[in-house]
């Protein structure tokens, strides 16, 4: 006889954790199903010479959302990373985001007046509406910025030329105009001291686990173990891509252990120009402000997703945007079962709007006295 549970959550990444600790709190079963052999979804961490290795490219926590950060702090002590990553144009070093230490390395100058002068005539060279992405980003930041820190990157990025991209994917670029190389605005930031196993661990405690198991193989064996399923699987395919494939952007990640205490100063270098295959290079100590003799660099590789690979930034055209809102209509017509997360809702969340969205779920099934 099988046991049958309360929940029953496909997937562990923060959204379905983020509902197990709450539904555990509330006397629920829950048994998880993941198709890897870990936990945690993206932010899962490889411990190599007691470095904690951010297997699926670098996160850094950040929100404004105190409910949130109170949260994710219940479950683990945060250190005080900030992130200010660099970029490399054929070796040319410019901080990131766009700000006074940018600019005065590219332009020789010291002034916010000077730096919003130079801005503004080249962004004047854009009198129409923009058609595609590379004219978005001129009439944004200038010509300037865009041919060393933005072009290359983003062409490397999507895997197709700027001016092939639509404008929208550039909504805004943040320029400041103060020498501060804090890349977000968020009143809190920082990674949890131990990595971001210590949350997983803390978020599915008290829940049953099946891992190497893909629920798409026996979709109806899994759905009968529980009386209401949280998923956060791909939509199309829980659908039997009924409507056709989603697109997605894939990575892959090249990781080597080196032979010396500190390689590049920093946790984040992109690589902006179009030569260099990857987009960036991560060394992870630098989140924890490690001290290992050793360290390990990652290379990231965006690539062109083909289905059985991992996908991670889904292509957010028209077309895509369309065959989602028919899985979308289809969703809200299953009976017990909701679905969240980057995947089933075919959106680039950041952690904590993830968490946030993970609350809405909780308040919604198990009561806003809950939160």
């Amino acid at each position: 006889m099988m046991k049958h549970y309360d929940y029953v959550l496909v997937g562990s990444g923060l959204f379905a954790g983020t509902f197990a600790w709450h539904a555990v709190k509330a006397g629920k079963s829950c048994l998880v199903i993941e198709k890897r052999e870990h936990m945690g979804g993206n932010i899962y961490c490889e411990d190599v010479e007691k470095i904690h290795v951010h297997k699926y490219g670098a996160h850094i926590f950040h929100t404004s959302n105190r409910k949130v950060w109170d949260f994710v702090n219940s479950l683990a002590e945060f250190n005080r990373y900030t992130n200010s990553p660099i970029a490399n144009y054929h070796g040319e070093i410019y901080n990131m985001p766009f700000n006074m230490n940018t600019f005065s390395k590219m332009w020789g100058i010291s002034t916010p007046a000077e730096a919003k002068a130079i801005i503004e005539e080249q962004r004047g060279t854009i009198t129409h509406e923009p058609r595609n992405l590379e004219e978005q980003a001129i009439s944004l930041v200038g010509k300037d910025i865009y041919e060393k820190l933005i072009r290359g990157y983003t062409q490397k990025q999507w895997g197709r030329s700027c001016k092939e991209l639509p404008a929208f994917i550039i909504k805004r670029l943040p320029v400041r105009y103060t020498y501060d190389n804090n890349y977000f605005n968020d009143r809190y930031q920082g990674i949890p001291m131990g990595g971001y196993n210590v949350i997983i661990d803390r978020l599915f405690e008290g829940c049953d686990v099946l891992l190497n198991t893909d629920f798409n193989e026996d979709r109806e064996k899994y759905k009968s173990m529980g009386d209401y399923m949280i998923y956060t699987g791909t939509v199309d395919s829980y659908f039997d891509y009924c409507y056709g494939n989603l697109e997605y952007r894939s990575l892959k990640f090249e990781s080597v252990l080196l032979d010396t205490d500190n390689y590049q100063g920093v946790a984040v270098v992109n690589y902006t120009d179009a030569e260099t295959p990857y987009t960036r290079i991560i060394e992870h100590k630098h989140f924890e402000f490690g001290t290992s003799p050793s360290t390990v660099i990652t290379k990231e590789y965006p690539v062109t997703w083909q289905p059985g690979m991992e996908p991670y930034y889904p292509v957010n055209d028209e077309k895509n945007q369309e065959i989602f809102a028919r899985y979308e209509a289809l969703a809200k017509t299953e009976k017990n079962v909701s679905f969240g997360g980057r995947l089933a809702e075919y959106k680039y969340y950041d952690m904590d709007k993830v968490i946030e969205s993970a609350f809405g779920l909780v308040e919604k099934l198990l009561g806003a006295d809950r939160i």
